[in-house]
């Protein structure tokens, strides 16, 4: 008899950073606008024209949307990845603290991944004396459970090097 494999461990967190109503509602119009500069020439071009633009703009849409991870011990978020036991104090930001925080309060230094539709934020103090980065400012729609997912597995990875 062989083993069964365990199902792979789903990740304690997991986001994509989706465009909100206004990045597809913009994708749209794009599409629009390339039909109708196109009809006075062919109408039939315009329209394949139009759509290629529409396709392309869903995909460059899809493929941009960042990733929100907390897996195997480091914090994911876009391209850029953490180790957990670098970071320190862990805030959720309601729309106007994000507003607050992407303003007058933003350090140029802060490392950003913003996505327009998501109004709310966490904010990760980092401790690691070598990174220039003082804190990473997160865009989430769920602000609570990356938190919490950061600080639960920060103890956990913390508890496994010890």
């Amino acid at each position: 008899m062989t083993a069964t494999p365990a199902p792979p461990v789903p990740p304690p967190y997991s986001e994509r950073l989706w465009p909100g109503p206004l990045g597809w509602t913009a994708v749209a119009i794009f599409g629009v606008f390339s039909t109708i500069s196109l009809f006075p020439v062919n109408a039939t071009i315009a329209v394949v024209v139009g759509t290629l633009v529409l396709v392309a703009g869903v995909i460059v849409a899809l493929l941009t949307a960042p990733h929100v991870t907390v897996l195997g011990g480091e914090l994911r978020a876009g391209q850029a990845h953490i180790p957990l036991e670098l970071l320190g104090a862990v805030r959720t930001l309601d729309a106007d603290e994000t507003r607050l925080e992407l303003g007058p309060a933003l350090d140029a230094r802060a490392h950003l991944c913003l996505r327009a539709g998501a109004r709310t934020a966490v904010r990760v103090e980092v401790v690691d004396d070598a990174d220039p980065t003082p804190y990473w400012l997160i865009s989430t729609r769920h602000p609570r459970e990356l938190a919490r997912s950061v600080t639960q597995e920060r103890e956990r990875s913390v508890g496994r090097h010890e």
